[in-house]
């Protein structure tokens, strides 16, 4: 079976979810990470914590990229940069020297239509590729990006808000939805509720494999800022869309993005997008936790 080549533009280093998404894409046999690309603030802090994880499990071969740099800051209150003192003085591996919208460009006419982009930052470094070349995002196979809230905000309570990734950087957003690429959007909808739950979080412990201790070191750093102890795997849900999209349902729509961040839906024009409606959670879980418990990706020199 031809493997799936995917990059992921990734903000990890603040929440917990990146890194589970990050691993979830190592441990799945049908993906080909050809890339992951920091993206949004401190990304050469970002860089260090994504060129140890890779290290540790043995896949230092996957080139590191570093995206435009948003701000210098280390820790913030409302950031969750508590992850950055993993990266601190690593240096067995380095990112690579190219810009990340460069190496974007690059990749998606390498491989004309055959990688996936799947973007779970912000969409800064999107915005810098669009504005090197307008059509370089129609080159991918499809965009996947956990992005947006169409139906509900922070809780199935709550009307829709701006999401935190668009909220982040409107502008970059605005013309990332205008692209044209072949976009899907896993935005709150389908992410808010999926939490890693305390069963979970044991089951890694006993597992005790690179993967899984790097990503609970990475976990109790961040809980020092983020007192969840059941955390919100957003991202993880974008990459499952890509893996088992047979467990969600989606609609087709036409979505843009207002000065404010938000993803407003106009039903009189036709669909530019699909946006993520449904998750049958439970499966999702099952065939998560198979992944990540039954990887034995480690070094092996």
């Amino acid at each position: 079976m031809q493997k799936q080549k995917v990059i992921l533009d990734t903000d990890i280093g603040d929440d917990f979810d990146d890194i589970n998404a990050l691993g979830l894409l190592l441990a799945s046999p049908e993906i080909d990470v050809i890339g992951v690309v920091v993206d949004y603030g401190n990304t050469p802090e970002r860089a260090k914590v994504a060129c140890r994880f890779l290290y540790e499990v043995g896949r230092e071969d996957i080139p590191v990229v570093v995206g435009r740099l948003t701000d210098d800051e280390y820790t913030r209150a409302h950031f969750y940069t508590k992850q950055f003192h993993w990266g601190e003085g690593f240096d067995k591996v380095k990112p690579i020297e190219q810009s990340a919208a460069d190496f974007i460009i690059e990749q998606l006419y390498r491989f004309p239509h055959e990688v996936v982009l799947l973007t779970i930052a912000p969409v800064t470094n999107m915005q810098d590729v669009l504005e090197k070349d307008p059509n370089a995002l129609k080159m991918a196979r499809q965009v996947i990006s956990m992005f947006g809230a169409f139906y509900m905000g922070y809780s199935s309570l709550q009307p829709p808000c701006a999401e935190w990734n668009l909220k982040a950087d409107a502008p970059a957003s605005q013309l990332f939805a205008a692209s044209g690429a072949d976009l899907t959007y896993l935005g709150l909808d389908v992410t808010i509720d999926v939490r890693l739950r305390r069963d979970h979080i044991q089951q890694f412990a006993y597992r005790n494999s690179p993967m899984t201790d790097a990503i609970l070191a990475l976990f109790t750093l961040s809980s020092l800022e983020r007192k969840d102890p059941e955390p919100i795997i957003y991202d993880s849900v974008a990459v499952g869309y890509l893996l088992w999209p047979d467990l969600f349902k989606t609609r087709k729509a036409y979505v843009r993005v207002d000065d404010d961040g938000h993803t407003i839906i106009d039903e009189s024009k036709e669909p530019n997008c699909r946006i993520g409606m449904h998750l049958e959670e439970a499966k999702f879980f099952e065939r998560y936790m198979d992944r990540m418990l039954t990887q034995n990706l480690m070094r092996r020199s």
